[in-house]
Order: C-alpha cells, then sequence, then structure tokens
C-alpha cells in the first residue's frame, strides 16, 4: 500500500514537471519572434550611455543568433516561475496542515515577489548607475564596444545576483521562526553582516567597487528590513497567544 502510494507521488510530480516544462517551451516559442526585440530592450541601460560613434558588437559568428535566443529562454523561465511554483504548491499542499498552508503560500508567495522586485530594481536603477560609471570612466581615446554575449553574461548575472539578495528577508524570517537564531542575536551580529554582504558582493558581483557596494547596501538593507518584518509578526502572534490563554 505503501509502496502504490510512493507511486502515485512520483507520478503526479512527473505530471506536474511535465506540465511546467511545457509552459515553459510555449512560452519560448512564442517569443522567439520578438527575441530581437527583448535583447533590444535589455541593451537599453548601456545603449543609452554609449558614444554616438559606438555600439555593441558580435564577435562570434553565431552570437547575434544564440545571444537573443538565450535571454529569450531566461524570459521564458522568469515569465512562467508563478506557474512552475503553483505546480509545486498543488503537490506540496495536500501534506500540510491549514496553519502550515497558510505560512507556507505566504512566504511562497513573497519569494516570487522578491525575486521579480530583484530583477526589476536591477534593470532601472543599478545597471543606469553601473554603465554610467563603466562608460564615463573609459581612458581618452578608448571607444567603448561591448561584445553581445558578455553583455548579456553581465546583465543576467547582477540580476541573478539581486534577486537572490531580494530573498534575504525571507531567510531572515525563516531562521527566526524556526527557532535557529533569534531577532536578538542576529541584531548582535549585524556588523559581522555588514561585511559578509560586502565580502559576498564582492564574490557574486563584477570585479569593480561600484557594482559589489551596489549589492552589499541593498543586501543589508534587506537584512534590517527582514529583521524588522520578523519582530513584528512575531511579536503580533505572542501577544495574540498570550490573549487567548488569558481567556
Amino acid at each position: 500500500m505503501e509502496e502504490a502510494s510512493l507511486v502515485d507521488h512520483l507520478t503526479e510530480l512527473r505530471v506536474r514537471l511535465v506540465k511546467s516544462i511545457v509552459v515553459i517551451a510555449s512560452c519560448f516559442i512564442l517569443l522567439i519572434y520578438f527575441s530581437n526585440d527583448i535583447y533590444q530592450f535589455l541593451a537599453e541601460p548601456l545603449q543609452k550611455f554609449l558614444p554616438s560613434n559606438s555600439s555593441m558588437i558580435a564577435t562570434e559568428v553565431a552570437s547575434p543568433f544564440l545571444a537573443p535566443l538565450k535571454l529569450t529562454l531566461f524570459v521564458s523561465l522568469m515569465i512562467s516561475m508563478p506557474y512552475f511554483f503553483s505546480q509545486i504548491w498543488g503537490f506540496v499542499a495536500p501534506a500540510l496542515y491549514k496553519q502550515e498552508k497558510n505560512l507556507s503560500f505566504s512566504l511562497l508567495f513573497s519569494s516570487v515577489v522578491l525575486f521579480y522586485l530583484g530583477i526589476v530594481f536591477t534593470y532601472f536603477l543599478i545597471l543606469p548607475i553601473v554603465f554610467s560609471f563603466f562608460t564615463s570612466s573609459a581612458p581618452e581615446g578608448v571607444l567603448v564596444m561591448t561584445d553581445i554575449n558578455s553583455y548579456l553574461g553581465f546583465v543576467l548575472g547582477m540580476m541573478f545576483a539581486f534577486a537572490i539578495a531580494f530573498e534575504i528577508p525571507i531567510l531572515i524570517f525563516l531562521l527566526i521562526w524556526s527557532g535557529v537564531s533569534t531577532s536578538a542575536s542576529l541584531s548582535k551580529k549585524r556588523p559581522y553582516i555588514i561585511v559578509g554582504c560586502f565580502v559576498v558582493g564582492m564574490l557574486i558581483t563584477p570585479p569593480d567597487v561600484i557594482s559589489q557596494t551596489l549589492l552589499a547596501v541593498p543586501a543589508w538593507l534587506l537584512f534590517e528590513l527582514g529583521l524588522l518584518i520578523s519582530k513584528l509578526i512575531l511579536e503580533s502572534k505572542t501577544v495574540t497567544k498570550d490573549k487567548k490563554e488569558g481567556e
């Protein structure tokens, strides 16, 4: 009986994963026609700072074709993310209690929203600052011309780094909620966490002080936000629990 139950669960998981792959593939197929336009949109933060006599270049034969396709696949994954997580939620939810469902759904929803916010924050705020600095600091006589593949790797790396950094409030909440740490303990470790943010920023961003700082400072602020949210939520639950016990 247990073996049949396990097989049923594995079959359901496989079906849900196949559905997710189909949705991703469908998004990719629908967006292929617009792949060059999507790349043009991604390149805008750099192109508006390039000199009038400069442009982006392709140093490999297949780059003009492959770079937009890689970006289109990435966009398809981002668009399909809510559906993918809804399938995971549909698989896990039946095994959870009502209180666990509410908390898990809230955390899952918040994680997806924060991930998207990290990407939007990178595109509209971080990339213009970075490219404005890089293009303006080029030595005299050096014409700035960026390879489209290198640009894609740089931008996607920055977006992924900031998207992960935006998950810090969720991580802080889980650490405190699970009892692994406390808000007081994390507050005392604040100097080490700030240093850690700069170290991580140095490791996962391009080797320049600007990119490192632009990641480290928001990461620290997100840590403070996670700490504040954890205090408010957990303290309010404690007060509610005490009132019920008093009654």
